[in-house]
């Protein structure tokens, strides 16, 4: 399958703090893929060096096959940006604003694609941008990338100030939209019920390294929430097999990709003193805090 992106250990820093180190992974053509991560994992760094506005300290970024630090602009063209839903030129009407970007992509523009999503949001194309809320600016923005008819999206924050009806709306229609035209998409969000509903894929980042990269389907089939009774007082040690155990009176929690049995042997190898063990499977959003932990 046709990679899209590929990052090979891009390694980074501000100042003397390092964000991450030997940081690799592809997009394949055709696929949305969701970073997750807490503040200061280096979600919004990965985004600016997609996008060329941030040069790695090492490591390379191809996109199309091309260094992004080089790429030429009429192949660059073909990358749709939303940085965190920012629009310009706020004095214009959402008509005039679509009239204004088009002209900068004459062979690919498509207004349709635009208005379509205008008219979902019930935006009139009279109305000016500046009078707006933040949601609706953001749509705006998402609606100029669309029309640009791009074979990459690179969001951030993409649903940032939509209230939950809206932003059900707007995914579903991004993700019928990137299917049905074989879009390629690179998208992060705060929002992670969002992202289920929305991604393929998934890389689910720690500080400093990718902890999970892997299909999202793949990833909520295997994880599980294990819950079981234990002494009061009693720690289970974190290992590479059971994640950020924590303890609530009796009640000890923690993730794992072990199936019931297995994980059963390794309690028991440990010499754990546990009872009334029970397996469950987790959304997105509790298997991202499951493997990141709560703070």
């Amino acid at each position: 399958m046709e990679n899209i992106i590929e990052c090979n250990n891009l390694t980074h820093y501000y100042g003397k703090r390092l964000i991450y180190e030997n940081l690799s992974f592809t997009v394949p053509k055709g696929r949305i893929l969701g970073l997750l991560g807490k503040n200061g994992t280096g979600k919004t760094t990965t985004i600016n060096i997609l996008s060329g506005y941030l040069k790695p300290r090492s490591g390379q970024c191809a996109i199309f096959g091309q260094d992004i630090q080089t790429m030429a602009p009429s192949l660059r063209r073909n990358i749709g940006l939303l940085i965190e839903g920012h629009v310009q030129y706020q004095f214009m009407t959402i008509q005039q604003i679509e009239k204004f970007y088009s002209a900068f992509y004459p062979k690919q523009w498509k207004k349709e694609a635009y208005y379509e999503l205008m008219n979902k949001l019930k935006v009139a194309p009279k109305q000016r941008i500046s009078r707006m809320s933040c949601g609706q600016r953001s749509q705006v923005a998402l609606g100029l990338i669309l029309a640009q008819n791009p074979e990459l999206l690179v969001l951030d924050d993409f649903s940032l100030g939509l209230d939950p009806g809206y932003r059900r709306l707007f995914v579903d229609y991004l993700r019928d939209y990137a299917r049905s035209e074989n879009k390629t998409v690179f998208l992060t969000s705060h929002i992670i019920q969002d992202m289920e509903r929305l991604i393929d894929d998934c890389i689910i980042m720690d500080y400093g390294k990718i902890l999970i990269q892997q299909p999202i389907k793949e990833l909520l089939d295997n994880v599980r929430r294990y819950t079981c009774t234990v002494p009061e007082g009693y720690k289970l040690p974190e290992t590479d097999v059971f994640y950020h155990p924590s303890v609530i009176r009796n009640t000890l929690e923690t993730y794992s990709f072990l199936q019931q049995p297995e994980a059963e042997t390794h309690l028991k190898s440990m010499q754990t003193p546990y009872s009334n063990l029970k397996c469950e499977t987790v959304n997105l959003e509790d298997a991202f805090i499951g493997l990141t932990g709560k703070y």
